[in-house]
């Protein structure tokens, strides 16, 4: 996906030029070929579970299981995450360099000019947010497939819906930046990806303190998480650092740099800790939980609904 993207980027700059139009007509042109492209791709691989298929049945269903488990990034985003963390001196004032180099792999933001409370923020941060986009918007498009193949078979199902779903967090995760010619060439992307983590989102919002917090915390720690996550310019990834943050007693937000450009966003949990190496563990932990307990009860409602 990723290659693709940055093929039909250069290909639609160089048609486009600075036309502010132009950007954004390529830019829907992107997001359909990789989007569409990729839902039909999918869909074409769940044949091969169908009646019919060339394979055998197991096979098949080894195939599909396989590229599923490709949408999840719940592996290598602790990988990274922990890679960043193992980076970083174990006594302050040496170089950071190495760990800075691991977390511009996997933050959008500058990281040359952070010290290491700030590298600490900054993977807290990313930990929470992409465990949205990398797991739990993903579970949730392969539930909704399921629901589909109950209408019918036929249609896209759980790796289209989930294939489709990773092209618009790819887009996004790649052009989705209010900067030069990417605040129109990548807007179409970024919306779409907004959109359909809008209700994922949510869902963490609500399920992540069920398997963190006693539950007479529940409702204290959702309105404080809503209330601070609403300010965020994004839709999205201010409610799942808020839940995160409050959740893991973490506190996360404030000034970070994209491009050069300045952009501030609220504090989250600002009562907690600022993030060390053990709160941003507690956040992988309960990531960890949070997805365990989805996937039982998906297990569940797929056994009920079969």
């Amino acid at each position: 996906m990723g290659q693709l993207i940055k093929a039909l980027r250069q290909w639609i700059e160089a048609w486009a030029g600075d036309r502010h139009w132009a950007l954004q007509l390529g830019g829907g042109l992107i997001t359909a070929i990789l989007v569409l492209g990729s839902g039909w791709i999918g869909w074409l691989v769940e044949r091969l579970v169908m009646l019919g298929s060339p394979l055998p049945w197991w096979l098949g269903c080894g195939v599909v299981v396989v590229a599923l488990a490709s949408s999840l990034a719940a592996r290598s985003l602790r990988a990274s995450v922990i890679a960043v963390l193992k980076a970083l001196p174990k006594e302050r004032g040496h170089d950071l360099s190495a760990a800075k180099k691991k977390l511009s792999w996997i933050v959008g933001r500058d990281v040359q000019l952070l010290d290491a409370d700030g590298i600490l923020r900054a993977a807290a941060e990313t930990a929470s947010e992409n465990a949205v986009d990398g797991i739990f918007a993903p579970l949730f498009w392969m539930f909704i497939g399921a629901l589909v193949w109950q209408v019918s078979p036929a249609l896209p199902g759980p790796l289209a819906l989930a294939w489709s779903f990773k092209a618009s967090s790819t887009l996004d995760s790649m052009l989705g930046y209010r900067i030069g010619r990417l605040r129109w060439l990548g807007s179409a992307g970024a919306r779409l990806d907004d959109i359909l983590t809008w209700l994922p989102c949510r869902l963490v919002l609500i399920t992540l303190p069920l398997v963190s917090q006693p539950w007479h915390r529940f409702p204290a720690l959702i309105q404080a998480a809503w209330k601070e996550g609403s300010m965020d310019p994004s839709p999205n990834a201010g409610l799942s650092e808020a839940i995160f943050a409050h959740c893991a007693a973490v506190q996360m937000g404030g000034t970070n740099s994209y491009g050069h450009h300045l952009i501030r966003k609220p504090k989250l949990a600002a009562q907690a800790p600022m993030a060390d190496q053990k709160g941003v563990k507690t956040i992988l932990k309960l990531g960890f939980q949070l997805e365990l307990a989805w996937l039982a009860v998906i297990a569940l409602m797929a056994s009920w609904l079969s």
